[in-house]
């Protein structure tokens, strides 16, 4: 170094350690400091939170493959390759059929596959399938930031590896524990299979959409022949990009809509024709074909290859095979979940955990080989069902015009009636047949298990009558009041609208399914919650409002019930009040002849056997002489039967349950939407919906008698258990009979539960009582109603009765014995009328001949009227007779009556003129005219109090030969109200207190 050199870098020295001294270079280098050592720190804290992060992740996935079980290479490669429908079903302990594959499945070899399918497979689903090991990392963790950050963009992680295993070991549940397992299970699953394999069995499972058929469609051969009608080795480029990008989104990419709609139009067939040029372009991209093999494939017309082909006919077979199957996949899935140690009330009430445990269980049903055996009797399902497929009447097919999602086209939905029946077997449960509907390719829904439908009247001995007589409220001919009432905007009424029969006895009310009467008895016991016992017995869709609702008990139920279940519950009530659930499941053998699922008969006690025999008695009367006697006529052979009809508003559901002591069956029918009326438009030459109901039960029980008489056993008879008894009682109160009651004829005697409830304590109702009309109806007389108008001397009722009677819910008292009632002759029902304290309004008069007529006064408090003669009165007309008098001559007016004695002001005078004598003379030996009072003059009378030869106004009864006014056979000519069981020979009403005809059922129906 020279000395210039030197020099220079003293200087250079010099100024440096001049500027550390300066206040800029010490605040410089603190600051430096700090940001190193903040470095060095966020460094270590960020070494140390990834080396965290990645412990905590690997402990989670861990956590999250914990509970998967280690699988053998044998076992996985069991599972992967299983992709073969073998199970089998048997009926009667005979093969029937293989399990009905709902995929449209055909295997095929890797080397009969066209090289254009698995070039366009690995550039659209997994470009590194030949060289990863089952997972790509960066798109796991892209697939995990997207979910994380909820991403518009999923473009998704998995490999062909990866979707294998989902679908053949794992399900489509969304999960981060289905994901880890997945991939867990893809990186095994590498170390097992080759790449050939896994390939060829990823291509034989995939699904893809739909087929010409409008079925659902998995593998590349089943795509390309139900496509294209060629096999997979036959596919251009052009097809094979197609096929290859439905996966993505199978029903939005497939060419066809589902069941017979046939081939997209071109706007629904826009989607996946774009899809096949996006497929063709990453083909291209990836090198697999060159520009003018894409070009071309481009230009190709896609859509002149779709296949056209006519739906497979289908049978009454598929509604049994989709019913085992559908039964052995919920078996199945309780077994497996059962293995996994899921509980079964938290499968049952977790969606994802049913639905993931529902697709292992359709996964092993299909694959796994078992023998599934069935309840179901062929020889009755086919009778059964033959009589279904014959049925004349069950009314006019409709249709609904509505719009198709997918095309925007108008479409026509055809809508015939359908029917669902089940037929059960009591004492074990088995479903020996039924009836699921009128055509299977129309509509594939289960009528008789899929369907809930609200149950109308045929829910009143369920919920109703057998829990009433269960709590020992009433026996079977226990008094129950049917009368109208008001519960807020709640106003119900028969299914005669009009219709009050005021008290009657309970089995009358459940013979001719009277809504009122079971209405006011729900609401006594309705604080006991008696839906309780529609659980107990199988009904499954209750919700808590099925639980406090009055109308509940008419079958307003939120869901209602399946036929299946309804026809359950009633065999309950057949066997004794033991429920068993109904089952079509025998058991389930695996490949080799071993049991795995054998089902076992758990009997529940949910009625006694007193109550069910004694409601089993009740409806033995609703099949010969109530609502279900139409179908007991039709019956060709003898049984001992129990049955319930029921409908429900608008005639949109219509049923019919029945049992005999060996087997129960239910039927119904409606339209697939509620708003559609059985009696609507169409309907009317079918009859009634519960005539035809009627008719077809009558025809199904017909054919199964015939199929199996043993199985009916049309001998067999319902045996009273002990503790049933009959006993007399007071046929208004309920109460034992008392010295008056007995003297009034109303003593009644049924069958009670001796167990629950006797009459023990003597009747206290009954009083003397004095009557009087208004418009119709009895009512007291009060201290002021004029002797004229009042009935002495009947059978009353004290006000402590009327109240208890119509309890809470209240009502008319006067109509606890209407003029139909049975009791009616008999009993009056002592209820005070309302009376205004005004005067009633006045009536007009007019003259017909040699009769007096007048308009009836607008008052609602009338009972008669008074007719007078000057100022004389000459006639009283009671309530209920004609508004008419036989007049002579004379200054008549009419005055109307109210129920306290005041009178109305009197109407119009009409005035008469005596005819004139005949011009000769008389002879001598008479009394004059001959009307017995000597009257030869012609001048009208002064005074109605002279007694010489002035005309007298009309007697009422007296001995002078004039004209009468209307009598009821008493002694002092006066007017009788009418009698209802006198001997005065007028028409009585109905004994049971019905409308007389007893044909239609007057439930909630």
């Amino acid at each position: 170094m020279t000395k210039q050199d030197k020099k220079r870098v003293d200087e250079l020295e010099d100024k440096f350690e001049a500027m550390k001294k300066t206040k800029w270079a010490k605040n410089t280098r603190i600051t430096s400091g700090v940001i190193w050592n903040l470095f060095l720190l966020f460094l270590v804290i960020g070494l140390t939170l990834t080396v965290f992060g990645a412990s905590v992740g690997a402990g989670y996935f861990a956590s999250l493959v914990e509970k998967e079980p280690l699988r053998s290479k044998q076992e996985m490669r069991s599972e992967i390759l299983s992709y073969e429908e073998t199970s089998e079903i048997y009926t009667n302990g005979k093969y029937l059929r293989k399990v009905r594959a709902d995929i449209d499945r055909k295997e095929v070899k890797l080397e009969d596959v066209s090289p254009y399918v698995i070039n366009a497979v690995y550039a659209t689903e997994d470009e590194y399938f030949n060289t990863h090991n089952g997972i790509v990392p960066k798109a796991v963790f892209r697939g995990l930031f997207q979910d994380v950050t909820n991403s518009d963009n999923q473009t998704g992680g998995s490999t062909l590896t990866q979707q294998l295993i989902k679908n053949q070991i794992l399900t489509n549940e969304v999960s981060y524990e289905r994901k880890a397992k997945e991939l867990l299970l893809a990186m095994r699953l590498e170390h097992f299979m080759t790449k050939d394999e896994i390939l060829e069995s990823y291509l034989n499972i995939i699904p893809y959409g739909r087929n010409s058929n409008g079925g659902n469609i998995a593998g590349i051969e089943a795509a390309a022949e139900g496509i294209f009608n060629k096999t997979a080795k036959e596919l251009n480029l052009a097809q094979s990009a197609y096929i290859a990008g439905i996966p993505q989104a199978p029903f939005a990419y497939t060419p066809f809509y589902n069941g017979t709609n046939g081939l997209k139009d071109e706007k629904g067939l826009k989607p996946g024709i774009n899809r096949m040029k996006t497929v063709l372009f990453r083909m291209k991209e990836t090198e697999y074909i060159t520009e003018k093999e894409y070009n071309e494939a481009i230009a190709y017309d896609i859509t002149k290859d779709f296949r056209t082909a006519a739906p497979a006919p289908k049978s009454r077979d598929e509604f049994l095979t989709d019913e085992i199957q559908r039964s052995t996949i919920a078996i199945l899935a309780d077994m497996i979940a059962e293995e996994d140690g899921i509980d079964a009330d938290r499968l049952k009430e977790d969606k994802k955990l049913n639905e993931k445990y529902s697709i292992l269980a359709e996964r092993s049903m299909r694959n796994d080989g078992f023998r599934i055996h069935s309840t179901v009797d062929l020889a009755l399902y086919n009778a059964m069902n033959d009589v279904s497929e014959n049925f004349s009447q069950y009314g006019f097919t409709t249709a609904l015009n509505s719009t198709n999602k997918q095309t925007g086209e108008k479409v026509t939905e055809k809508l015939p009636v359908q029917v669902g029946a089940t037929l059960l077997d009591n004492k074990t449960g088995k479903i020996l047949a039924f009836v699921g509907g009128r055509d299977h390719e129309l509509e594939a829904t289960n009528h008789a298990t899929q369907t809930t439908r609200q149950p109308g009247s045929t829910i009143k001995p369920l919920l109703v009558y057998a829990p009433a007589i269960e709590y020992g409220v009433i026996g079977a001919g226990s008094p129950v009041v049917d009368v109208k009432f008001r519960r807020g905007s709640y106003t119900p009424a028969n299914f005669i609208p009009t219709q009050e029969l005021g008290i009657i006895s309970a089995r009358q009310a459940l013979t001719t399914s009277q809504n009122l009467a079971a209405l006011r008895l729900y609401n006594q016991i309705l604080d006991r919650r008696p839906a309780e016992f529609l659980k107990k017995m199988g009904y499954t869709s209750l919700v808590e409002s099925d639980y406090e609702n009055l109308s509940a008990s008419l079958g307003g139920l939120r869901y209602g019930g399946t036929v299946q279940e309804n026809t359950s519950a009633y065999s309950t009530l057949a066997n004794g009040g033991q429920h068993v659930d109904p089952y079509i499941i025998e058991k389930i053998e695996d490949r080799n002849g071993n049991v795995v699922y054998q089902h076992k008969v758990e009997p529940v006690q949910v009625f006694s056997p007193q109550t069910a025999y004694i409601v089993t008695d009740m409806l033995r009367d609703v099949a010969s002489s109530g609502t279900a006697k139409v179908m007991k006529s039709k019956l060709n052979f003898n049984v001992d039967i129990a049955a319930k009809s029921g409908t429900t508003n608008s005639f949109s559901d219509a049923w019919l349950l029945g049992y005999n002591p060996n087997v129960s069956l239910g039927v119904w029918l409606g339209y697939k939407y509620q708003t559609k009326s059985l009696e609507g438009r169409g309907n009317a030459q079918y009859g009634t919906a519960s005539s035809r109901t009627n008719a077809l039960y009558a025809k199904l029980m017909n054919a199964i008698n015939q199929a199996r008489p043993e199985t009916v056993g049309q001998n067999v008879r319902f045996q009273r258990p002990n503790g049933v008894v009959n006993r007399s009682f007071c046929g208004i109160s309920g109460l034992a009979p008392s010295a008056a009651c007995s003297a009034a004829g109303l003593v009644r005697s049924d069958l009670f539960n001796a167990n629950v409830m006797l009459p023990n304590k003597a009747d206290d109702s009954i009083i003397s009582s004095s009557s009087v009309s208004v418009k119709g109806k009895r009512y007291a007389a009060l201290p002021s109603t004029p002797s004229e108008f009042i009935t002495a001397g009947g059978v009353g009722v004290n006000e402590e009765f009327i109240k208890r009677m119509l309890g809470p819910l209240g009502g008319d008292a006067s109509k606890l014995f209407p003029a139909r009632s049975s009791f009616a002759s008999r009993v009056v029902s002592g209820a005070i009328f309302p009376a205004d304290g005004v005067a009633p309004a006045g009536v007009t008069a007019s003259q017909n001949g040699s009769v007096l007529t007048w308009s009836a006064s607008p008052s609602n408090d009338v009972i008669g009227y008074y007719v007078y003669n000057g100022g004389t009165r000459v006639g009283t007309i009671i309530d209920g007779q004609s508004l008419s008098f036989p007049i002579g001559s004379g200054n008549y007016t009419v005055r109307a009556v109210d129920i306290t004695g005041l009178t109305s002001a009197p109407s119009n005078a009409v005035k008469t003129v005596a005819e004139a004598p005949e011009s000769e003379t008389p002879d001598d030996s008479t009394n004059g005219s001959g009307d017995s009072g000597g009257d030869t003059g012609t001048t009208p009378p002064d005074s109605n109090t002279d007694t010489g030869t002035k005309p007298k106004p009309p007697g009422n009864g007296g001995g002078d030969g004039k004209p009468k006014p209307p009598g009821n056979g008493g002694d002092d000519g006066k007017p009788k109200p009418p009698g209802n069981g006198g001997d005065d020979g007028k028409p009585k009403p109905p004994a049971n207190g019905g409308d007389g005809d007893g044909d239609g059922d007057t439930g909630g129906e």
